[in-house]
């Protein structure tokens, strides 16, 4: 199973999960997200993690992750552009021709509130990755029911924004391998 931990702040957190074996990260390049890290250091993390973890930025339109794309292995963005490493994030599902390398279902869009996921996700072809609200509590039982390629889970790991807890991480990534089935 796929499993991204978005919202990583510095290297400690990248060693973490690596250590716990996430399948992905997220770097937030958005302004407006609390999580936020400059181009600069998003740079930085991107390089620390290559090679060890794939790295996803993680913004709302193209135009913000202009000068880091290229850093990353991956695109993450709540506004659908032709890019070929592209994870779609919507609460709703792509119009025809809308392709992309991964497509995320964030109701939630970023706000960490658990909404019940709706039938349509499970007949998606390709990449589905479920986000919004996760946590070790609940994951298991949605992975049973959806059966998604993978998840994504950034505020429920957190004891603050942007301060993730080892801990929390190591319940949700847990709480992945167990599936309800």
């Amino acid at each position: 199973m796929f499993v991204k931990v978005c919202g990583l702040t510095t290297e400690e957190q990248i060693d973490w999960a690596v250590e716990l074996g996430y399948s992905a990260i997220g770097v937030m390049v958005t302004a407006k997200s609390k999580r936020y890290r400059t181009p600069e250091r998003a740079r930085a993390l991107a390089a620390y993690a290559r090679g060890r973890i794939s790295t996803f930025a993680v913004a709302l339109e193209q135009h913000e992750v202009a000068e880091v794309a290229d850093a990353f292995d991956v695109v993450q963005l709540y506004q659908w552009a032709d890019l070929p490493n592209l994870a779609f994030c919507s609460s709703n599902p792509p119009e025809p021709g809308q392709t992309s390398e991964y497509f995320f279902y964030d109701a939630s869009a970023g706000s960490g509130v658990f909404e019940e996921f709706p039938e349509w996700v499970r007949a998606l072809p390709g990449k589905v990755v479920l986000a919004g609200g996760l946590d070790a509590d609940n994951v298991a039982d949605t992975i049973a029911r959806h059966r998604p390629f993978g998840v994504d889970v950034s505020s429920s790991v957190e004891t603050a924004p942007g301060i993730k807890s080892y801990e929390l991480m190591r319940r949700f990534k847990g709480a992945t391998e167990r599936p309800k089935f």
